[in-house]
């Protein structure tokens, strides 16, 4: 699913838009008897000029180019009916009720939500709570029994302390008593952040319900959020390779990192010579910014926010990545509410809080389609829905009006018959026994919703011109994806000897660079690595260098060794590769001296050890020749005028 994704990125280029500088009706190029508008391209053009890195492609005959290969391959799916097939069907079906989501929403009620997002996730409260477990579904009579037995625990509380009744009560099972620690908004559910950020410091809330049960929440303590930190880190990682060129175990090669750090040698350069996370050692281990509660290692997050200075790095400590040493570069306040206003409000959708966004959204939709409710109706089932109800066994009366009309949106009519059978539908999910008259009122508000929702849905296309759009790159990337999929990412597993021969004509491309198996030693003081070349040359070995260098809790030198191309980040960038002692380097703030056992000469690759790249280079291969076929297939026709007419409005 992560390669669709990317692959209907790539497609969105070509989505559609509207400019509003060319005629609607100009007609750009056509395939075959189908017309593509000049209103079309320049709106792909410019959506994506920004995001295009290759120059050529900026370029408006090369473009369109592209933009023609696109269409054409759109129509060949057509042609041999991708999109009449069940499985291309269904999938576009379940995108668009995904991508409905994001349009059946109600802009005001989020903005409020969105504010009081940002207020919470400014501030941290420290809370303990008290829970007695309640399944949602559970009776009438139990829900009361929970919820008398949580109004005596906060009066215990309250006389007793937090602490005491912790202690006597909690048992894990029915009843839980924690201290929770400080947390900040999204968190928790919603219900509980709500009364934990509503009851003030030193308070005890009322009682609240949860999916999980009834709870009542103390609050110890509140403070501003941490913000956000960011940090460098050296890694050396617990997980090594066959041919890992580390020699030294992970916790002894990290305490020797330290020490040199202690010793005045420079962080950065630290990193980039032996950190082992490839992302950031060539950044001198700089990581992105993070906030509290954002990554897995908690030791790591508690270990950066204690850094108070910028500078400060922290001794050696163990995550389940492996040892880091961390360097505080920077501490961030909580963003302004504009900067966070994005990320909030998609937090904000994916919680439970959206409850309260759909309602705002429902109401918003009901007066759009003028729909109001029956109340002659609600009388009438008040009448016809008897205790049977609650034992699931009610039926539709067979006296009843089923077509007698009860409720209309937009050009959809609901009748009697219609909410009857919701009804009996939804004795199956009676939870509790409400009064009959609060069952009828509650379903019918739920059915009529319900459908307010799914017309509008349904309509969406019609509805906002920006849903039409996008379920318009859905449909196309599914239908390319399916075809290229068919066509040329299968090929290889199609016709493996046609990827044989093309690894035979073309065999000299594949080929490991070569290589030396060399032993650094690397220290940043010039004198000392002087001694070292000279202890390599009378044939010293590693360990006994480091026991004579490396003396009285001091790191003086590293050794790196193993296999290593060209661009190694241990060898400096103009070493020669020949074998015995090399001059004396200076790389990375440090002075090196490599002493090189073997020099593996560039290899060809064997068509097992190359595959990877041969499939890939085949199959572009392939597409090239496939698109040379379309061309001929489907006859495209460009309008030079028109196109000249884009040129100049594209200028200008």
């Amino acid at each position: 699913m992560k390669f669709k994704f990317l692959f209907f990125l790539l497609v969105s280029f070509f989505s559609i838009s509207i400019s509003a500088q060319i005629n609607d009706n100009d007609v750009l190029f056509t395939v075959d008897n189908d017309k593509v508008l000049a209103s079309e391209f320049i709106r792909v053009y410019n959506k994506n000029l920004d995001l295009v890195k290759d120059e050529s492609q900026k370029d408006i005959d090369n473009y369109l180019e592209l933009f023609i290969n696109y269409k054409l391959k759109l129509q060949e799916a057509k042609k041999l009916g991708f999109n009449e097939k069940p499985e291309y069907i269904r999938e576009l079906s379940n995108y668009r009720k995904q991508l409905a989501k994001n349009f059946l929403t109600d802009s005001q009620a989020t903005e409020e939500l969105v504010k009081e997002a940002y207020d919470r996730v400014s501030y941290e409260v420290n809370a303990g709570h008290v829970l007695v477990r309640l399944p949602e579904d559970a009776p009438a009579e139990d829900t009361l029994k929970a919820y008398n037995e949580i109004l005596k625990l906060r009066d215990q509380v309250l006389k007793e302390g937090f602490e005491a009744v912790k202690i006597k009560v909690h048992n894990g099972q029915t009843i839980f008593a924690e201290d929770l620690g400080y947390f900040g908004g999204f968190r928790m559910v919603y219900p509980f952040e709500s009364a934990a950020f509503n009851t003030p410091v030193g308070e005890l809330s009322q009682p609240f319900r949860t999916r999980f049960g009834y709870h009542i929440v103390k609050i110890f303590d509140k403070r501003k959020s941490k913000g956000e930190v960011e940090v460098a880190h050296i890694l050396i990682s617990k997980q090594k390779k066959a041919d890992d060129s580390i020699s030294q175990n992970p916790e002894q090669r990290i305490n020797d990192i330290y020490t040199k750090l202690q010793q005045g040698e420079n962080f950065e350069s630290l990193a980039k010579q032996f950190s082992e996370d490839k992302n950031s050692a060539s950044k001198g281990g700089k990581l992105s910014p993070f906030s509290s509660g954002q990554l897995n290692s908690k030791t790591f997050e508690e270990t950066a926010f204690n850094l108070e200075n910028q500078g400060d790095y922290s001794k050696p400590v163990e995550t389940d990545l492996g040892w880091h040493i961390i360097k505080l570069i920077n501490k961030k306040p909580v963003e302004s509410f504009e900067n966070m206003k994005g990320q909030l409000e998609l937090k904000v959708k994916r919680d439970s809080r959206s409850n309260l966004i759909n309602e705002a959204f429902v109401n918003k939709i009901r007066g759009h389609y003028k729909v109001t409710d029956n109340y002659e109706a609600l009388q009438y089932f008040n009448t016809i829905v008897t205790d049977s109800f609650y034992k699931r066994k009610w039926e539709i009366p067979e006296n009843l009006n089923k077509d007698k009309h009860l409720n209309s949106i937009g050009e959809k009519q609901l009748t009697y018959f219609d909410f009857a059978n919701y009804l009996k539908n939804a004795q199956r999910k009676l939870r509790n026994q409400k009064p009959l008259e609060l069952v009828v009122k509650d379903n019918y508000k739920e059915f009529i919703d319900s459908h307010v929702l799914k017309y509008y849905e349904d309509n969406l296309e019609n509805e906002n011109k920006e849903f039409s759009n996008i379920v318009g790159e859905y449909r196309d990337g599914l239908l390319l994806f399916d075809l290229m999929e068919s066509e040329i990412w299968n090929a290889a597993k199609k016709d493996s000897m046609a990827v044989k021969d093309y690894y035979e004509k073309n065999k000299e491309d594949y080929f490991v660079n070569e290589r030396v198996d060399a032993l650094v030693a690397s220290s940043p003081k010039e004198t000392v690595i002087k001694k070292v070349s000279k202890m390599l040359s009378n044939g010293m070995t590693e360990i006994k260098i480091k026991d004579a260098l490396n003396k009285k809790g001091k790191v003086n030198v590293i050794f790196t060794s193993g296999l290593m191309e060209k661009d190694h980040q241990a060898l400096p960038p103009e070493f020669q590769f020949k074998e015995g002692l090399s001059k004396i380097y200076k790389h990375n703030d440090s002075f090196v001296v490599v002493n090189v056992n073997k020099i593996l000469p560039k290899e060809q690759l064997s068509f097992e050890d190359a595959k990877g790249r041969v499939v890939t280079n085949f199959q572009d291969q392939k597409e090239k020749s496939w698109i040379q076929e379309l061309h001929q297939k489907y006859k495209v026709v460009v309008n030079n005028e028109i196109l000249n007419k884009i040129k100049a409005q594209i200028k200008n």
